[in-house]
């Protein structure tokens, strides 16, 4: 019984290292900090081991400022408040995170009019758009332009021989 309870241990121990050496390896932890992730990943996995849930702590969300929510905003990207990354579009970004426009906005107490596409990006998409002819009334009915010839279109698949 005593070395079953000694193999657990050694066992919760191996891991919580494997877990923090994964995590310093791709994180930058303060050589202070060590001992304090190592013994808070120790306890979590331990209270998992006896089946008991420890609460995630959720710390609040600091909301950011006017001023920041005008700079993440620029001309040919969109920072994220999520990972601070540069982004044209949010959409998918946010999808991949779980998240809406909506809740995201909501999470990050943006106005309602937030973009989620960058400006310059917007105005690309539309220009294209324009200029295949969508949002035109009758525009998919419009003969395509052929090069001027006049003459008739020629016949697709193979000739039909006699």
């Amino acid at each position: 019984m005593n070395d079953d309870l000694e193999a657990r241990q050694l066992d919760v121990r191996h891991l919580a290292a494997s877990i923090v050496a994964a995590y310093v390896s791709n994180n930058h932890v303060q050589v202070t900090d060590l001992p304090k992730l190592l013994m808070s990943v120790h306890a979590a996995i331990q209270a998992a081991a006896q089946g008991e849930v420890a609460p995630v702590a959720s710390s609040p969300v600091e909301k950011p400022s006017a001023a920041e929510i005008r700079r993440s905003v620029s001309r040919d990207a969109l920072i994220s408040f999520e990972d601070g990354k540069h982004y044209k579009t949010l959409k998918r970004h946010l999808t991949g995170r779980g998240l809406t426009p909506e809740s995201y906005r909501e999470k990050w107490g943006l106005p309602r009019d937030y973009p989620m596409v960058a400006p310059d990006y917007a105005e690309r998409r539309s220009a294209l758009a324009k200029a295949i002819g969508l949002g035109r009334p009758g525009a998919s009915e419009a003969e395509p332009d052929d090069g001027g010839s006049g003459a008739e279109a020629k016949g697709r698949g193979r000739r039909k021989t006699a």
